[in-house]
């Protein structure tokens, strides 16, 4: 779908979408429909109940009086609750509208409050930009689709005061859905197609936009000491891999990077601690953190961040064989710790502590942001509406949730502590790989904690209850979701980024 800027002004062609503030208070262009129309959107509001609530929707079929096929109102709530991120959602649920009718042409109508106060070049923008995250679709698969079940729509207009002079910054937001578009391919590609040697092969294109891409082998990874990982993927056929990513764009080159570091199981079948068969589909995307690292490095190069970061992943298959690793198994992980194996299914852990030990060996970051799906107990404690965060760090901590908060990618700080490490003291080994059922989660972070230098700051992000989604929301279709690239791409951009 092409997005394309223009002046504001009724179209000619294709279906419009017009914005209607709470209480039924039209923008500027919606009350040019109801002049042209008689008043039809007036009286099709007070039938349908229509009171622009954000986020309502109410669609005319073929409106006399105008020369477009549908007119479509999309509530967008108090006009001094209006933001950049409620303009997403309106484009989001804007293109939403759009996707559902036969046309090939949209227009999205943006008619700013004189006195909203935003900037209505980033307003114009991000309609843009949210229409664009929520047009994605994972159909390569689908060979017997319908054309009529597939959306037609080919192009989408934004009008608005300011015209095409939104063109640069929606370019700027269009690399990061760039980013969001590869995570989101990369989530729900099955595991007999994406396994760690292709998902490293998909990291190496990124060479193109020149990101610096070096991949190591389980030859290198054994010369390295990395017996914790490795013990993960010996029960595969397929070869893991760590794939370190580098895009160098602040002033000073040699300044120390932000390390951004992922988990990528490509399958997790739980090893010999199976997991049941029910839902065992859903492991092919429990490689979602790597998916949010490689991602958001296609966005930063995408964009020519002024920032130094660096992208980690450790790429593995957690499969039973009569090579796999076994409970009660003792691993030595790159730092020279000890690991008692209790559960091969809290693999997740195994394979980020060898990546951040090599990760801080080799690049002594200013920061290390680790992403997840790690547990299922951080599901039952906060659901799919936020992601886990753990810190060593209050400064580190309190910028990712400010910034979850302004992309919508909602993270909830969780506690550390030494009573909760003491879990995880192994009667054989320096510690063993899980705590028992209480406090799951926090027991994992404390795991990874174990492997964080002295005076490194540090998070966690655990996304199990985020990276994948049941149903349609304004910016995310249902699927994978690409949680963390929008946020981490915020943290960058406010925190690491080279003032301009």
């Amino acid at each position: 779908m092409k997005i394309s800027f223009a002046k504001s002004g009724l179209p000619k062609a294709g279906a419009l979408v017009v914005g209607v503030f709470a209480n039924r208070a039209l923008s500027a262009t919606a009350r040019l429909v109801d002049d042209a129309t008689g008043g039809t959107l007036t009286r099709a509001m007070d039938a349908a109940r229509f009171d622009g609530k954000a986020e309502q929707t109410l669609s005319l079929l073929c409106p006399s009086g105008v020369d477009v096929t549908r007119v479509i109102a999309i509530g967008l709530g108090e006009p001094g609750d209006l933001s950049l991120a409620s303009l997403q959602t309106f484009g989001g649920v804007a293109c939403a509208a759009l996707s559902s009718g036969t046309e090939k042409h949209g227009v999205i109508a943006l008619d700013l409050p004189a006195d909203s106060g935003l900037d209505a070049v980033q307003a114009a923008a991000n309609v843009g930009y949210g229409a664009r995250l929520r047009s994605y679709r994972f159909d390569k698969y689908r060979t017997k689709e319908k054309k009529e079940d597939k959306p037609q729509l080919e192009k989408l207009e934004i009008l608005s005061a300011v015209g095409n002079d939104a063109k640069k910054a929606f370019g700027l937001l269009d690399a990061v859905a760039d980013g969001v578009f590869l995570t989101r391919d990369l989530q729900s590609e099955p595991a007999n197609i994406l396994g760690p040697e292709e998902l490293a092969r998909e990291c190496v294109r990124l060479e193109k936009l020149g990101v610096k891409v070096t991949v190591l082998g389980e030859k290198d990874m054994r010369k390295l000491g990395m017996g914790a990982l490795l013990g993960v993927g010996q029960g595969s056929a397929r070869e893991s891999q760590l794939v370190v990513m580098e895009w160098t764009g602040a002033a000073e080159k040699d300044t120390a990077p932000l390390a951004i570091v992922g988990k990528g199981v490509c399958f997790d079948s739980g090893g010999i601690s199976i997991k049941p068969a029910g839902g065992m589909e859903d492991m092919k995307w429990d490689m979602g953190g790597a998916g949010v690292t490689i991602g958001l490095m296609k966005a930063l190069a995408g964009r020519k961040a002024k920032v130094n970061v660096v992208g980690l992943v450790g790429l593995v298959e957690n499969m039973p064989s009569g090579t796999a690793q076994r409970p009660g198994d003792v691993v030595t992980s790159m730092s020279g710790q000890t690991i008692e194996v209790i559960n091969t299914d809290a693999e997740g852990r195994l394979v980020l502590c060898d990546v951040l030990t090599y990760c801080q060996q080799e690049y002594k970051p200013k920061a290390i942001v680790d992403l997840a799906t790690l547990t299922g107990a951080i599901i039952i404690s906060l659901g799919s509406e936020h992601a886990g965060l753990f810190s060593n760090d209050d400064s580190l901590s309190d910028a990712l949730t400010a910034a979850g908060k302004a992309t919508g990618e909602k993270l909830w700080r969780m506690p550390l502590g030494e009573a909760y490490d003491k879990q995880i003291k192994s009667d054989i080994a320096d510690m063993k790989n899980v705590g028992g059922r209480e406090a799951g989660s926090i027991t994992a972070a404390q795991f990874l904690q174990r492997f964080i230098d002295k005076g490194t700051p540090w998070a966690h992000l655990d996304i199990a209850g985020v990276t994948w989604g049941s149903k349609d929301k304004p910016l995310v279709p249902k699927g994978g979701t690409a949680f963390g690239v929008r946020l981490l791409d915020r943290l960058v951009a406010e925190q690491y980024e080279d003032k301009a």
